[in-house]
């Protein structure tokens, strides 16, 4: 089967939609599929099955790229149009699948309307911005055979599969010989046999690192390794105190390394879809302290983690201190979430037949 994924998010681009996007991609080529990615054209040098489009550099946030176009004639025939976006390649994808009759599916990853903020500087014209770009996105959806999202709530009108995008469990795993090639300390102010607190992700303001930072003051006992980038990294690293220290984003073979290193992931963040970071750390053998919100209301709990009030400092100070106290079988919490089972569920949708 030839499946075509649009997407308006890859490579140089360091994000969970283009992580997952090539974890799928690596699994359904080795079930014997063709898989072709269509992505803005970037400094990305491209295989023979990845399409560049025209782009041009993003003003709001350099990691992105506006996609153009690029003539439907030059797409190989495909039998499944997988979108990953909505925008213009997401718009090109359900284009082909109407002209020449394929399985259109769309994954939903990222609620695009919680960004606006950051770019525009106003709440009052992110809030307009927001809701028309939320109308439109209702419109594209509806367009497709099958809309899937890794949770049941997507603030969308319509119906999602639940396909959660899956953990690479081979790749995740307990490591015990992480700790000192992850997080090796170098002559900083806390003592490397300190408890470790940790956070990967994009630094933007939905994901509320601040609250990360005001829990590390609280508790300079601790060491606070925070990875990612992003428009607030600046103003974040700015306020950190001592025991918190930031590094770029990590190459995909480290993450698990890094994860394992950990004493506790900590999350507050508001715009997650699934939190992919947080059952990766999981699988890693490392507790989640998460603040309760969805999707963390679905993802994390007892088992695996503990989740706390947002924005209640005592309340989050509580959920890390039961996850340094606690002994939880973290990696058994989310054999559920693995990437083969993911897969199976793909495969269906596409119509697949053994």
């Amino acid at each position: 089967m030839n499946i075509g994924f649009f997407t308006d998010s890859y490579f140089p681009g360091i994000d969970g939609v283009t992580y997952t996007i090539q974890a799928w991609r690596d699994r359904l080529e080795a079930r014997g599929h063709d898989v072709y990615v269509v992505y803005p054209a970037s400094s990305h040098d491209p295989d023979d099955h990845e399409i560049p489009v025209r782009s041009l550099p993003n003003p709001f946030y350099r990691q992105y790229r506006f996609p153009l176009y690029r003539r439907l004639s030059t797409l190989p025939d495909l039998d499944v149009v997988h979108c990953h976006g909505p925008a213009s390649t997401g718009l090109m994808g359900l284009r082909y699948a109407k002209r020449y009759g394929a399985t259109s599916v769309y994954t939903h990853h990222t609620p695009v309307e919680d960004y606006f903020v950051q770019g525009l500087r106003s709440e009052r014209l992110a809030a307009l911005a927001g809701k028309a770009y939320v109308a439109y996105e209702n419109r594209f959806l509806n367009a497709f055979d099958c809309v899937t999202a890794s949770t049941s709530r997507i603030r969308r009108d319509v119906e999602p599969y639940k396909l959660p995008v899956g953990i690479e469990m081979d790749r995740f795993r307990p490591n015990e010989d992480g700790r000192v090639a992850a997080l090796a300390t170098d002559g900083g102010p806390t003592a490397a046999d300190a408890p470790v607190v940790g956070y990967s992700g994009r630094m933007t303001h939905k994901k509320n690192v601040d609250e990360i930072l005001r829990l590390a003051e609280r508790l300079p006992e601790l060491r606070f390794e925070l990875v990612g980038e992003g428009p607030v990294r600046a103003e974040l690293e700015a306020d950190a105190p001592a025991n918190v220290r930031f590094h770029d984003f990590l190459p995909r073979e480290d993450l698990s390394d890094f994860y394992g290193a950990l004493d506790v992931f900590v999350t507050a963040s508001t715009c997650d879809t699934l939190g992919l970071s947080t059952l990766e750390a999981n699988a890693c053998g490392t507790p989640v302290a998460a603040a309760d919100v969805a999707p963390f209301d679905e993802t994390i709990g007892p088992e695996n983690g503990v989740r706390f009030a947002l924005r209640d400092l005592d309340d989050m100070e509580r959920a890390v201190r039961d996850c340094l106290d606690g002994d939880r079988d973290t990696r058994a919490a989310v054999e559920r979430f693995s990437i083969s089972e993911t897969i199976d569920e793909l495969e269906s949708i596409y119509g697949v037949t053994a």
